[in-house]
Parts: C-alpha cells; sequence; structure tokens
C-alpha cells in the first residue's frame, strides 16, 4: 500500500458495478492530490479513496459499505459543518476523526477525513489549561492578601483582597501607576523605594517590612514579597509577588517590646531597662565627670497588705505608690519597679559636690509619699518602706556594683533604721555576714547538702500533671535556703557547676524510677548562664542521662530570657547542640527580659514560659490580658508549647485555658512538693479549686 502513488479507474466503481461517468481519469488524479484522506460515497457505498485514506486505514475499503468504515455514518450531513465520527481500522480499533463533506452530484459526497487525535488533545490540553486557571483564580482571589503582578509600569493584575486589606478597588490601583509609592508611609517612603529600585536593578532582596496609609487613614503595616523575571542584564522585566497584612504582628511585637522594658502592673521601667539606663548613665558621668545616685526602696509591711486584704488589695497599694514615687524626682530621672515590693530610682548628670544632699532630698520625698495612708477597699493603710542609697562614683565605678550597693544599704535600713534612708557604707560587719555565707555554702557543696523538691506541669485541656519542674532547696543549718538567694553566690564562687551536676543526677535517676514504676512525665531542670556557658556542656548532660538509663526527649532544660538574650548567638549554638541530642528546651520567666523576635523564631526553643508578673489577675486587667494573648500567640505562631507560671485562682485558670494557653504551673495546683507526693497528685485528675 505505500508504495501506491495515484488511483487509477479501475478503483472506481458504484454500487452496480459499472464505472461513474461522472468521474474521469483526470478527476481521480486531482481527487488523488487532495492533502487530507478523503473518499467518494454513494447511496451508502464508498465508490473511491484516495491514498491517504487507505493509509491511514491500512486497508482499501472501495466497494464496501460506508458504516462498516464509519460507523456513526450519518444521510444528509451539512456541507458547512463538520463533525467527529470514528474510523474502524483493523488492528488499531476505533480512531476519532473529523469529516467535511461536499455535494459532487448524482447522490455523491466527497468526504475529508481528518485525524482528531491532536485535535481532541488540544481540546484537553485547553480545557485542563482554563481548569487550572479556575482554580489559581479562585485561590489567589480568596487567599488574605493582596497578590500582584506587573511590568514595571503598569499593574496587570491585582486580586480583590486588595480592597479589603488596603482600602482601595482593583481597577483604581490598576490605573494608577504611583498609587503604591504614594500610599507607602511617609516615614518609610525614601527608605522602601530604595529598596525598591535595588530589587528591580537586581543588587537587592526582600523589602523590609513597611508601612501603608489606607484613604480611612488607618495605618497597615506590610510584608512584601515579590519575584522577578529578570534579563540578561539581571534587571527585573516583569515582577509578581504578595502583600501580607502583619499589622496584628507588629503590634504584638510592640506590645512585647514595651512589656520587657515596662512593668506591667504599674506601668513604671523594669529592671531591664532600669540596668541599661545606669550603663549609660555611668558611662556618661564617666566622661562628664558627674555623680550618679541609685535609691533603692522596698516596704517593710507589704505582706501585711496581702494577707489581710488580697493581691488586689496588693497591687492597688503599688499602683498607687508607683504614681507617688513619680513625683518625687525630676522628669529626667528614672522610676523603675524592681519587682515585688522594691523600687528604684536612678538620679544621674548630678554635680558630685550636690550628689548626696540630691539622693537624700528624693528619698525624704519617698518617705514624706508613704507618711499618708492608701485607701484600700474602704481601708485604710499605713505603709513604710526602707530606702537604700549608692553613689557613683564614691560607692562604686560600675553600674553593676552601684545597684548592688543600693541593695545593700537598703538591707542595712531595714535592720538599724526600718522605715529610712541608709547610705552604703562598706563595714566591716557586712563583710563578715558575707564571708560566712560563703564559708557555709561550700561546705554545703561538699557534703551535698541539698534537697529536690517539683512543682507540677499541668495541662490545662483536662487538669492532669504532664510534668514536673526540679527546684533544688539548701538544707541549711538556719532553715531551708531558697535558690535566689545562694545560686548567685554560687556563680560567683565558682561553685553553680557542681551544684548543677547533682540537680542533672537526681532529676535522671527520678526520672527513670518513675519511668519504671510507669509514670510518664516530661521533667525539667534549670541551667543557670554559667552552667549554659560551660565547655562541653551537652556532651556533659547527655552522659549522665545516658548513664542513668534516661531517653533525653523526657529531659527538659530551662534557661531564663535574660539570660539568652544576655550572649544571644553563643546561647543559640549551645541551645541547638542540645537540642540535637533530643533534649527539650523551655525560655523561662519570658517577657521579663528584651527578646527579638527575629532571634526567637530561629531558637530551638519547645516551651515558652510566660512569666507570674503577667498571669497575676490577668483575668481582670485588660493590658495584662492583652499581653498575654500577644504572648501565647507569639509562641504558637514560633510552633513553641505557651505555658503560664504562678496561677493562683481559678478565673486565671480559666481565661489561660480559654485563651489557648496549653500548660502551666502555679500555686492554685500545687506548691513545690517531695517526689513521692507528686506521684500521688500524678495518677488523678485535679479538681477545680485545687
Amino acid at each position: 500500500m505505500s508504495g501506491r502513488s495515484r488511483v487509477d479507474a479501475s478503483h472506481i466503481v458504484t454500487h452496480d458495478g459499472q464505472a461513474p461517468v461522472a468521474l474521469s481519469l483526470e478527476v481521480g488524479r486531482l481527487f488523488e492530490a487532495f492533502p487530507e484522506a478523503s473518499f467518494v460515497v454513494g447511496e451508502g457505498r464508498i465508490e473511491w479513496v484516495n491514498e491517504r485514506l487507505v493509509q491511514l486505514l491500512g486497508h482499501d475499503p472501495t466497494g464496501s459499505d460506508v458504516v462498516a468504515t464509519i460507523p456513526d455514518w450519518r444521510e444528509g450531513l451539512d456541507a458547512e459543518v463538520p463533525f467527529e465520527a470514528s474510523l474502524l481500522c483493523p488492528g488499531d480499533g476505533c480512531l476519532p476523526v473529523e469529516l467535511r463533506t461536499r455535494a459532487l452530484g448524482g447522490g455523491r459526497t466527497i468526504v475529508a477525513v481528518r485525524d482528531a487525535r491532536e485535535l481532541l488533545a488540544g481540546r484537553e490540553a485547553q480545557a485542563a489549561l482554563a481548569e487550572a486557571e479556575s482554580r489559581y483564580r479562585s485561590l489567589v482571589e480568596q487567599i488574605p492578601a493582596v497578590v500582584y503582578a506587573d511590568n514595571g509600569d503598569v499593574t496587570q493584575y491585582v486580586n480583590p483582597q486588595i480592597e479589603e486589606i488596603l482600602g482601595v478597588t482593583p481597577e483604581a490601583y490598576q490605573a494608577d501607576s504611583d498609587m503604591w509609592l504614594r500610599m507607602v508611609h511617609p516615614d518609610d517612603r525614601i527608605r522602601v523605594q530604595a529598596q525598591s529600585e535595588a530589587f528591580i536593578a537586581g543588587s537587592g532582596g526582600d523589602l523590609d517590612d513597611y508601612r501603608m496609609v489606607r484613604p480611612d487613614g488607618r495605618v497597615v503595616w506590610i510584608r512584601d514579597r515579590a519575584y522577578a523575571h529578570r534579563d540578561a542584564d539581571g534587571r527585573a522585566t516583569f515582577e509578581h509577588g504578595i502583600l501580607f497584612d502583619v499589622t496584628e504582628l507588629k503590634e504584638a511585637e510592640a506590645r512585647i517590646a514595651h512589656l520587657a522594658y515596662h512593668d506591667g502592673l504599674t506601668a513604671l521601667a523594669n529592671r531591664q531597662l532600669f540596668e541599661e539606663t545606669l550603663v549609660l548613665a555611668v558611662e556618661r558621668a564617666k566622661r562628664d565627670r558627674t555623680a550618679v545616685a541609685v535609691v533603692f526602696l522596698d516596704l517593710d509591711n507589704f505582706k501585711l497588705v496581702n494577707d489581710s486584704l488580697g493581691h488586689h488589695a496588693g497591687d492597688l497599694l503599688l499602683s498607687e505608690l508607683a504614681d507617688r514615687l513619680r513625683t518625687c524626682t525630676r522628669e529626667t530621672d528614672l522610676v523603675a519597679r524592681q519587682g515585688g515590693d522594691e523600687f528604684l530610682m536612678l538620679l544621674a548628670d548630678l554635680a558630685p559636690a550636690e550628689a548626696e544632699a540630691a539622693a537624700k532630698r528624693v528619698a525624704d520625698r519617698a518617705v514624706e509619699v508613704l507618711m499618708h495612708p492608701f485607701g484600700l477597699q474602704g481601708t485604710e493603710f499605713h505603709a513604710r518602706g526602707s530606702i537604700g542609697i549608692s553613689l557613683y562614683p564614691r560607692d562604686a565605678l560600675d553600674a553593676e556594683t552601684l545597684l548592688k550597693n543600693a541593695d545593700i544599704a537598703m538591707y542595712r535600713a531595714k535592720r538599724i533604721e526600718p522605715g529610712g534612708h541608709v547610705f552604703f557604707a562598706s563595714e566591716a560587719d557586712d563583710a563578715m555576714v558575707r564571708l560566712s555565707f560563703e564559708q557555709r555554702l561550700r561546705k554545703a557543696v561538699e557534703a551535698q547538702d541539698w534537697v529536690l523538691h517539683y512543682q507540677p506541669v499541668v495541662d490545662l485541656a483536662d487538669r492532669r500533671v504532664v510534668g514536673a519542674e526540679a527546684l533544688i532547696r539548701w538544707k541549711d543549718g538556719h532553715g531551708i535556703v531558697p535558690p535566689g538567694e545562694f545560686i548567685p553566690v554560687a556563680e560567683e564562687l565558682g561553685l553553680i557547676e557542681a551544684i548543677g551536676d547533682w540537680v542533672l543526677d537526681q532529676v535522671a535517676h527520678q526520672q527513670r524510677a518513675w519511668r519504671d514504676g510507669g509514670l510518664e512525665l516530661e521533667v525539667s531542670f534549670n541551667l543557670s548562664p554559667r552552667q549554659l556557658w560551660t565547655p562541653r556542656l551537652a556532651e556533659r548532660l547527655l552522659v549522665k542521662l545516658r548513664d542513668a538509663g534516661v531517653d533525653p526527649s523526657t529531659v527538659q532544660a530551662e534557661i531564663t530570657e535574660s539570660t539568652a538574650m544576655a550572649d544571644p548567638d553563643r546561647t543559640q549554638r549551645t541551645l541547638r547542640e542540645l537540642h540535637s541530642w533530643g533534649l527539650r528546651l523551655a525560655l523561662d520567666d519570658f517577657g521579663t527580659g528584651y527578646s527579638s523576635l527575629s532571634r526567637l523564631k530561629h531558637m530551638p526553643v519547645d516551651v515558652l514560659k510566660i512569666d507570674q508578673e503577667f498571669i497575676r489577675h490577668v483575668d481582670r486587667d485588660v493590658r495584662l490580658a492583652g499581653m498575654v494573648r500577644a504572648m501565647i500567640q507569639v509562641a504558637q505562631s514560633l510552633d513553641m508549647v505557651p505555658l503560664a507560671e504562678g496561677i493562683e485562682s481559678e478565673s486565671e485558670y480559666v481565661f489561660l485555658r480559654s485563651n489557648g494557653c496549653r500548660l502551666a504551673q502555679g500555686f492554685w495546683f500545687a506548691h513545690p512538693m517531695p517526689a513521692d507526693q507528686l506521684e500521688a497528685m500524678a495518677s488523678t485528675t485535679l479538681p477545680l479549686g485545687v
């Protein structure tokens, strides 16, 4: 068949076996030259075929009934409209074809046959493309962000979300090529324009977050992520991207940054801000040959307020005292809440000859404002405070020592002049007290005079104990000494590593005992700054856990936020090493130090512990509630588990549970207890009002 070049007249037959008069040999040659497979049909039978049809079928159907070759053949077809049919090809089954017809006269029709496989494939591809475009458009027009595409001169596409986020219609935005830059906040415009031009030129990356001003005046924070098609020189010729509304995230960051430097109850500066400002003040004093004073106030009878009138009354007293202390200093001075019932006042840029008198005036004013009673829930309460003062350069040459000496002076005031003020003086009796304490501490390390208590960690969803924090106590001859009193001294004396080793040994063996007894708890222990930065820390910890047969993933190491931020790069390296061995990590006292979210998101932290300072009365204080919600959201967005510390009431528990906080600790559940008591508690669901 493939060698056949033309059809001669003998192949043209009619249904009665006679050659058609209308079709001559020359017509047959012309018919053979058709570019498509063709045939002539008359009275239902195929009378003439060309070579291309024979090749397509694989045989010559001349003389056969047309329906034997085209089962869905229909007589009287519209010559102007092609139709789809099937061509029976022996061995290959049905071949989809498209037929075009034209009448020849005498009841005959010439039919052109086109292989429809490519046509169908094109239609399927077009349908698939249309479906893909429809799905893409549906997705783009539903995501909560602005999707755009432009060629550098005009915006060719922007999705409808622009109206919700930026307050302008897609049509208006596309029609005005300068609208984007005009809407950028004036304070950000120069920076954003420079970064945008650098991106287009190929010399810059993503734009930093920036603000846009909607037509209604509302400011929206935008995170702009663009992707460019570039020419041979690297210049963007077309770009498409997404504008995310990150206003809530920015507001949360701002709230966290504020509370990192301010006390949640009184709105005064916190210790972090005070210490940083003190460092700057001392440096400035060294340069300008001026003086600095630190005034340290501690209430003498504050516990009586909490015990007799409750914590709410205590909070009212602290808030009012903060307002009164602001009136005792100059506008350039700083008043801060150290924590609890302790307050600090920083007097900077003082004339050296007048520094003592200036500090005394502030102390006298503080004593005076305390003489006026506080109205607490209908009860008049007379508060009294003891004040310690230290001066630069007389009492110390650096900020840390200056603050410590003011603390020492305050405690001396409590002993020798309660309710008054005392200037720091390095007396022999204080040195002897310190020396005695250090000697007892050294002996305690040798004798291992320690005991561990465990504070339960509770799952707020079902009030079951799921973990425990190991807390060390010193069994001194004078009584139980809390860690806050001896841990800082142990760090100074280089004893903290020995104490830390003892704690980890006890935790590991207790965890093994609980696991062997079928008690599945995650046990945590605290790492001090000096421990965190000791050489080969991860190796030492893992060896102890391995020797005790404890899976590292069941143990959690805790570091404070201030420790993590003291040397964030070094801390991050150490934490990554610990985490790579399977040890879980918790960031303690979150909110009391300054955590950059850009650093926090890279730390391999599993649990974010919200400091108890923000939990107390969170159910009644709108500001605290907003802060705690923001902290919970930050933890969840960073794939960390939020844990609230210091729950002391059922209403605080209900607030935290309803706002997505997963874990909690606090005296409302239980005080720290020996291991055997924790075992009994862990086997039950804690009732409300524990």
